[in-house]
């Protein structure tokens, strides 16, 4: 699966993504020690945003967004999720701003749902910041491969491989190639603003390797109309 290439801007307002966080969190009287804080983040890496250094993940601004009382559609404009079915050549690609992360909607938006969803493509050396949130998430690797560190623990994932943890265990990736790698993502932290999940943390990581999937599963007996 290729990169997209057509992708849309953080909204259709000239001033940059950083200036108009800045502006928010002064109007509100906030140091970036009260926003990283509130976030997450560090401090540095609001100041880099602010200043327009670096791009944060999809992830990072919605709790940006949380600390400053806004939505993340103030300043990004995200499909929508109205219909239960997504066409691989139909759907809108987004992104932050230009050599960001980009973003593809799979997920629908109903009365109940917990599941958020996306394919990301994430560029060649691209690197996203430590942050822990509520929920959990699981990444495999469509296309590629992604180095992710999870509480200081570092693993690759190579193409078919997966990944299942709580979000409240401080993680990264870095795409560690030469190529951009495609990952189907999903959690249950609302990227979308559609309404806050339900859900209870855990404390275990479960990593799935292609190769250990491979092998022919094994038939089933039948005893006395019972299987095992």
């Amino acid at each position: 699966m290729s990169q997209a290439a057509d992708t849309t801007g953080v909204n259709s307002a000239e001033i940059p993504l950083g200036q108009r966080l800045r502006d928010r969190r002064l109007a509100l009287d906030l140091t970036l020690k009260d926003v990283a804080d509130g976030a997450g983040l560090s401090v540095g890496f609001i100041s880099q945003i602010e200043r327009g250094i670096t791009i944060p993940s999809l992830t990072s601004l919605i709790n940006v967004c949380r600390v400053l009382g806004s939505d993340v559609g103030d300043f990004l404009a995200q499909p929508r999720g109205d219909k239960p079915v997504t066409r691989h050549d139909q759907r809108p690609v987004y992104a932050l701003g230009s050599n960001a992360v980009t973003y593809e909607r799979l997920s629908a938006s109903f009365p109940g749902n917990v599941l958020r969803s996306v394919i990301f493509h994430e560029p060649p050396g691209f690197r996203s910041e430590p942050m822990s949130h509520e929920g959990e998430e699981i990444f495999f690797i469509l296309e590629g491969a992604l180095t992710i560190e999870i509480d200081g623990e570092r693993t690759i994932l190579e193409t078919g491989d997966s990944v299942h943890f709580p979000s409240t265990r401080t993680h990264a990736t870095w795409n560690h190639t030469t190529s951009s790698t495609t990952v189907l993502h999903t959690c249950t932290m609302d990227v979308f603003g559609d309404g806050a999940p339900a859900g209870r943390p855990e404390t275990s990581m479960a990593v799935s390797r292609a190769t250990s999937r491979k092998s022919a599963p094994k038939p089933l007996k039948i005893l006395k109309g019972k299987t095992q």
